[in-house]
């Protein structure tokens, strides 16, 4: 009995470690963590314990880690949140993200909002930055916009951007693209 709870706290200090380095190399969300360590426990077939155990350890590191502010779901979601958007994505695209990475709804919703009510129209300067990066719809040559509308409103939904707004980025003026491409 003595050997197993040796084994357990030899286990929390390595998982403590194995956290550490993980965070300082990856900054994940408390899901990202959590399936990094199972998968790094689970392999290892640590003899006299079992997988309940494991989880717990798990739980009880990721606990500690997050009252000492090393693991932070709303400041993971807001700094994703700003990184996505430089890159051009769209409101729905951010929200799916950070629910594929286990952040909690709250702090989804929070963010949700807090871009919405930084930028009431997000998604449209968004979709330009998609525009001059694929350079695609108002970025495109006069003569091919027509030709390609089609192909550019469907890459645009496969990037999150409803209907309206992939068809307001589409029929957008030239001239008024590239005042906006200078002010973003």
């Amino acid at each position: 009995m003595r050997n197993r709870k040796k084994t357990l706290q030899v286990t929390v200090e390595e998982m403590r470690n194995f956290s550490f380095a993980y965070i300082e190399r990856y900054a994940p969300s408390k899901q990202q963590l959590r399936t990094y360590l199972l998968k790094k426990y689970l392999k290892a077939n640590l003899e006299n314990i079992k997988k309940q155990d494991i989880t717990d350890l798990i739980d009880v590191v990721l606990q500690d880690l997050e009252k000492t502010k090393f693991i932070n779901d709303k400041f993971y979601s807001e700094s994703k949140s700003r990184s996505l958007i430089q890159r051009g994505s769209s409101v729905n695209k951010i929200r799916n993200y950070l629910m594929t990475k286990g952040i909690n709804d709250r702090y989804i919703k929070e963010t949700i909002d807090k871009i919405k009510e930084d930028n009431s129209d997000q998604d449209f300067f968004s979709g330009i930055k998609i525009c001059k990066k694929k350079r695609i719809g108002p970025a495109r040559v006069e003569d091919n916009r027509a030709l390609f509308y089609k192909k550019d409103i469907a890459l645009l939904a496969r990037n999150g951007f409803d209907f309206e707004t992939s068809k307001r980025i589409m029929d957008i003026d030239k001239a008024d693209y590239m005042k906006i491409i200078r002010l973003l």
